[in-house]
């Protein structure tokens, strides 16, 4: 192919010594007349190469189908009524419903009647304790700059917004509903230039009043990167603030009594390891911690004796899991009024559910009726009762709702189910394990037709390995699409999750991210030593952190896949602090300020390891002009490069687009980007649709 002219810069940095090319260096300036002519022209060959692909319209009929699948939301109780979110097929987002106690259903929510475009997504919502009142979050054109609103839930009608700078805001109500507490950032004004997307405080709002007359609760002199949490006990006594620097995998927690003195006392500082706290509704003070227990552990303490909230004074509710990893927990009533713990554990990356007693005493039953497939949450009524509902997805069921009651602990019953447009495509889940080059097991989802390798058939291997995500079985129109055109998708759990733990989160950040990519690498093997795929019949897909993985694996491994979808990526790791978020991640890979860190990051970095005259695979990227988290600068100097390098026919490919971010997006939206990313997948890996 004859790609757009990218000049090659010759601009060589000294980094504590080391020499690091950077010839695409413009490419970072989206405003340079340059990068605007030599995006123009990427556009162009994009939409040239990916409208003639010939299994795009089969995808897209069948993507059409799967994509507008419905989804529902676990319910969040508050006073008799159950908030929760409701996507039917045909619609462009979900909505937010507030269900009655007489059963009646309303609307509160609803993106698209706010912006018909489809460009308005809601970020986030939080109803009051006496159900009354709702604040709630949305942003426009991906940019996820939430803003903040209050309506009143039994006219419908806003009682304030909208309050700006809210992105990433917890929202922590008082009883009453006239106050709360929230996150919200300084004003650009008041901070250096460049960091107006840093610099959260914690304030007490009191609603209809002038956010410039907030309270300032904390956050004063804390790391500009700092993100906060803010949770109030339901009778508001208490008040829960924690803090994390970045996206490091440790936290530090303080707790008020807003009926004594208000002061926040320090709960947990300084010490590496993740504990959420809440005050429930016996009185005590819980806390899910990997403190001491790295899949993770569930105590109580005193909130009213500060001696006592040493770990060495906890007592031990839900321990830890010799093989499972603590995920979430519900509190519920007994039959008898005992309280009652239903628990959350991931084993090998699929959900167990089980019922512990509060005081101590031990688990008391599993749930049996749990199919495999991974639980999005549990919620039960703040003010008690024998009930608990769970969120539940695997690969062929959308997200939907289950309920368990506490007279029969074993069982599940549904509660709300959600809509599938078309028939969903049989599909057969094995489970396998790869080894890594250090010996290290690493676990596989296979998704084909048949469930076994009987034949070499085009493969999708997929993989994320950071930022403790954990990759679950769950609902993928992709997955369901390329299955039924006779293809083969696999799922990896990758070092750098939280598949089994935060050791295993450890184990593939910093020093240790190679971890991560000889993981992939080992899969791939797997799966070609075995008789799934062929390298001329396998890609690899992984968006974010997980376009970080794909583009390692393109320029570590050229010859060992025949294409790659590489999504809103981080390629450059030696200046990604530099642009969007990338200064909230470098407890995660490290810092190119530091001689030793620099070391770790040019060792992967996938724009520092093209080599010129290699054969590089099939490469679609795909970057959206309003992400605010990566910016797309990676994507854009990674195909420049690979352009001018390869010496394949196969294609290096940047499709942009517009008026979207790096969250969620219309479903037509979704449509359009999966159907262009398979189509190229299938036209370098030998899978045509119409065979299947």
């Amino acid at each position: 192919m004859r790609y757009p002219d990218a000049p090659r810069l010759d601009l060589v940095d000294d980094l504590h010594g080391h020499p690091v090319a950077d010839p695409y260096r413009w490419l970072e300036d989206a405003g340079d007349p340059r990068t605007v002519a030599w995006a123009a022209a990427q556009d162009e060959l994009a939409a040239g190469l990916l409208a003639g692909l010939p299994a795009r319209p089969a995808f897209a009929d069948r993507l059409a189908e799967l994509v507008h699948a419905g989804a529902v939301g676990i319910p969040v109780w508050r006073n008799g009524r159950a908030f929760s979110t409701r996507r039917d097929p045909g619609q462009e987002h979900a909505v937010l419903r507030v269900t009655e106690p007489d059963g009646t259903v309303r609307v509160l929510v609803d993106p698209t009647a706010l912006d018909p475009a489809g460009t308005t997504t809601l970020d986030a919502w939080s109803p009051s304790w006496e159900g009354d009142r709702l604040a709630y979050q949305v942003s426009v054109g991906g940019d996820e700059e939430s803003q903040l609103f209050v309506l009143d839930v039994g006219t419908g009608e806003l009682v304030e917004g909208p309050i700006d700078r809210c992105r990433y805001s917890p929202v922590g109500w008082l009883p009453g509903g006239q106050e709360l507490f929230y996150v919200r950032r300084l004003a650009p004004g008041l901070v250096p230039a460049g960091e107006e997307q840093f610099h959260r405080r914690v304030w007490r709002h009191r609603v209809g009043s002038d956010p410039a007359d907030d309270v300032l609760v904390h956050g004063e002199g804390s790391d500009p990167s700092t993100y906060f949490g803010a949770r109030t006990s339901a009778d508001g006594r208490w008040l829960v603030v924690s803090a994390s620097v970045g996206t490091a995998p440790r936290d530090d927690v303080w707790l008020a009594d807003l009926a004594g003195d208000g002061v926040l006392r320090e709960l947990q500082v300084g010490v590496d390891a993740q504990t959420s706290a809440w005050v429930a509704r016996d009185g005590r003070l819980w806390l899910h911690t990997d403190r001491d227990a790295p899949r993770g552990r569930l105590v109580v303490a005193d909130p009213t004796d500060p001696a006592g909230w040493a770990p060495a004074a906890w007592q031990e509710v839900v321990p830890q899991s010799e093989d499972g990893v603590l995920g979430d927990v519900a509190l519920v009533d007994g039959p008898d009024g005992d309280l009652r713990v239903l628990a959350v554990h991931a084993v090998d990356a699929t959900d167990r559910l089980s019922v512990w007693a509060a005081d101590g005493s031990g688990r008391l039953t599993e749930v049996t009726a749990l199919p495999p497939g991974s639980v999005a949450g549990v919620s039960a009524p703040p003010e008690g009762g024998t009930a608990a509902w769970v969120g539940f997805t695997d690969y062929a069921t959308p997200p939907s709702v289950l309920r368990w009651d506490a007279a029969d602990p074993t069982a599940l019953t549904a509660h709300e189910q959600a809509p599938v447009a078309g028939s969903v495509p049989a599909v057969q889940v094995v489970e396998a394990h790869a080894t890594s080059p250090d010996g290290t097991p690493v676990h596989l989802f296979v998704l084909s037709a048949t469930g076994s390798p009987d034949t070499p058939r085009p493969t999708v291997l997929y993989g994320y390995g950071g930022f403790n995500v954990s990759l679950t079985p769950a609902y993928s129109a992709q997955a369901l699409a390329w299955v039924a055109a006779g293809g083969v998708w696999v799922v990896a759990n990758l070092r750098g999750g939280s598949e089994h733990g935060e050791e295993w989160h450890r184990a593939g950040m910093r020093e240790h991210k190679q971890n991560v990519f000889d993981d992939f690498a080992a899969a791939a093997g797997h799966l070609v030593a075995e008789g799934w795929t062929t390298p001329a019949q396998l890609a690899v897909m992984g968006g974010s952190n997980g376009g970080l993985l794909v583009g390692a694996m393109t320029t570590q491994h050229p010859d060992l896949v025949a294409a790659v979808v590489c999504s809103a990526p981080l390629l450059d790791m030696v200046r990604y602090e530099l642009f969007g978020l990338g200064r909230t991640w470098n407890d995660e890979y490290g810092t190119a300020a530091d001689p030793v860190e620099l070391g770790w990051l040019l060792g992967y970095s996938p724009y520092h390891r093209v080599v010129e005259g290699t054969a590089y695979p099939a490469v679609l990227f795909t970057t959206f002009e309003s992400d605010t988290r990566v910016d797309p600068l990676h994507a854009r100097k990674l195909a420049a490069a690979l352009q001018h390098a390869t010496t394949a026919e196969a294609p290096i490919v940047l499709r942009r687009e517009l008026s979207v971010g790096h969250g969620a997006r219309a479903v037509s939206r979704t449509v359009g980007l999966a159907a262009d990313q398979l189509a190229f997948l299938a036209a370098h890996t030998g899978l045509v649709p119409d065979r299947a």
